[in-house]
């Protein structure tokens, strides 16, 4: 398919000297298709030409040709130099490509690069919080969005399994093990253990010198914290499953911190010999201060390693084994500081320069009620499963009301839920906290996921009323050239480019915002072209960019991991 904006930066190239990458950052999608398909903003050049932008442009104009007619108007307006795609090649390109691509449209061939992702990220015997189901919902998409582009994608799930807390938690099950029904509700039960032994290791230092000698042993594999331990871990894995089997998510690797316990020994070595390992009061340190970092621990005083030692390992081990181009760590904000200090601390560990290059945190904020930050102690945090649930509820109660002659309703309500929580999740800049207020979510109108389903329900409404499909043979581009047929394609068009908006700044709203404008797009066509006419030539052109319409934004929300229901 053309690059209209590639085009267009080698023509301004040619006639200005300036490389062509430089140009296309400049070149700009004006906020009305009136103004243009592309403009070039020619103040950008003024300096460099010695010239006022307005005398640039005028020039560009009577120098810049396309031959082959992709640009079918160039205009002038104050130092803006204002582009018109020829509206019967692009409509043609956009469903040529379509056609020979369908549910791939926008997709890319294979590369030989690997990007691993790191979401989700549980803690054993923890209930899973709102703030997992944030990076699992976005890690999910990112990984789905980078397999799509041809990326050797490898989606990983690294467990807290390991640390001080699983000392105290084997400590409270040997003392009080009998009292709870860890096997019939593991979470809640193995949760309630925990602070209970938290409670009295804030009461009793000789307990809390206990714990630590129960995690201790967990390093050194005595056999009955390991059995302990391992039972945790695996009620834990089971419940986690059933979240990720709701929200459809998938993992390539599942390793915990515990897997690369027996690969610390060697990261303290290899950062001794570089000579960045220093002692502090028993404790092994890499002292980041002239970074503005602080200090690294990587060994504690009495011999136990932390989590930044285990990371660290865990860098080593996937540069070692996948030697990645990237690997992303989609972690809450409040990381930052670690995550800072072991990329840091990774340029000392011997690995090729792109594996440490590659290293990126992307950040993620807080869910917040309305009424302000989820407190435990207030009562308003919100358990995902409960969460996920309710949001299956509620629009099961909305289709009991609006279609309760529905067939599937289960399952449509299912996908409608699910799909709203992921949109809301994914829809705004990441690093913004997310406000979650149910009425804004479940909205079947605005910016929301059900707008999203709904749009490609009315397609599936639409076509269903075709004895078959259209095809290509059976367009006629010139059926199309009115102005809410060309705002569709147009916006068809830019698909593959979205796609790559969201990895190149790791933004998934970059891909909501294009499946809501297309929604919005459609309906205004929809509204302003009747589908099902008579006139053969015209029915099949509409019925042929309503399936092009239906089957993006299928292919579209499946990547930020949403279904589409049938009824809504």
């Amino acid at each position: 398919m053309i690059n209209f904006k590639e085009l267009i930066s080698k023509e301004i190239s040619k006639n200005t000297d300036i490389d062509e990458k430089n140009i296309m950052g400049f070149i700009e999608i004006p906020p009305s298709k009136e103004m243009g398909d592309y403009a070039f903003p020619c103040f950008k050049l003024a300096r460099t030409m010695k010239k006022a932008p307005a005398q640039i442009a005028t020039e560009l104009e009577e120098k810049i040709k396309f031959e082959n007619g992709e640009i079918s108007e160039i205009k002038v307006e104050g130092g803006y130099l204002n582009f018109f795609v020829n509206k019967e090649l692009l409509t043609k390109e956009v469903l040529t490509e379509f056609d020979n691509t369908k549910e791939f449209y926008g997709s890319e061939s294979k590369k030989d690069k690997t990007i691993l992702v790191e979401y989700s990220s549980p803690n054993i015997a923890k209930n899973f919080h709102i703030g997992h189901l944030r990076t699992t919902i976005i890690g999910a998409a990112l990984y789905n969005i980078y397999k799509y582009l041809g990326y050797h994608a490898i989606g990983i799930n690294h467990l807290g399994d390991y640390g001080t807390q699983f000392g105290k938690l084997i400590e409270g099950y040997k003392r009080w093990g009998n009292e709870y029904n860890v096997e019939e509700d593991p979470i809640p039960e193995l949760t309630k253990i925990y602070v209970r032994i938290s409670d009295l290791c804030k009461k009793d230092e000789d307990i809390l010198e206990a714990c630590r000698e129960n995690f201790r042993k967990l390093e050194a594999g005595d056999p009955y914290c390991v059995k302990l331990w391992t039972w945790f871990r695996d009620v834990s894995l089971k419940e986690f499953q059933k979240i990720y089997d709701l929200l459809g998510v998938k993992f390539d690797s599942i390793k915990g911190e515990s897997f690369y316990t027996d690969k610390t020994d060697e990261i303290e070595k290899i950062l001794d010999k570089a000579g960045v390992l220093t002692d502090s009061q028993g404790a092994k340190v890499v002292n980041l201060e002239d970074k503005g970092l602080g200090i690294c621990m990587i060994r504690k005083s009495n011999g136990s390693t932390i989590y930044a030692t285990r990371d660290l390992a865990a860098i080593k081990y996937r540069a070692d084994t996948y030697n990645f181009d990237k690997c992303l760590y989609v972690v809450a904000y409040e990381q930052s500081l670690h995550f800072k200090q072991i990329f840091e601390v990774a340029k000392y560990l011997g690995i090729p320069e792109k594996c440490v290059n590659g290293l990126e945190h992307v950040k993620y904020g807080m869910t917040r009620l309305p009424s302000g930050k989820m407190s435990t102690r207030n009562g308003t945090v919100i358990e995902v499963k409960d969460l996920l649930h309710e949001a299956i509820s509620r629009i099961e109660k909305i289709i009991d009301e609006k279609n309760p002659d529905m067939k599937d309703k289960q399952e449509n309500a299912k996908k409608i839920g699910i799909g709203a929580v992921i949109f809301n999740n994914l829809c705004n800049t990441l690093i913004k906290d997310q406000i979650f207020d149910w009425d804004t979510v479940l909205s079947f109108q605005g910016e929301t996921g059900p707008y999203i389903q709904y749009v490609y329900v009315r397609t599936k409404s639409v076509l269903d009323k075709f004895d078959k499909i259209p095809e290509l043979k059976d367009v006629d581009f010139d059926c199309l050239m009115d102005e809410s047929s060309q705002k569709v394609i147009s916006t068809l068009y830019n698909f593959n480019n979205v796609l790559n908006n969201v990895i190149e700044k790791n933004e998934t709203c970059y891909l909501t915002h294009f499946l809501i404008e297309l929604g919005q797009n459609y309906t205004e066509f929809y509204n302003n072209n009747k589908v099902l006419v008579d006139d053969e030539k015209i029915r099949n052109s509409r019925g042929y960019l309503s399936y092009a319409v239906q089957t993006v934004i299928k292919t579209g929300a499946k990547l930020l991991g949403i279904n589409m229901p049938t009824e809504m």
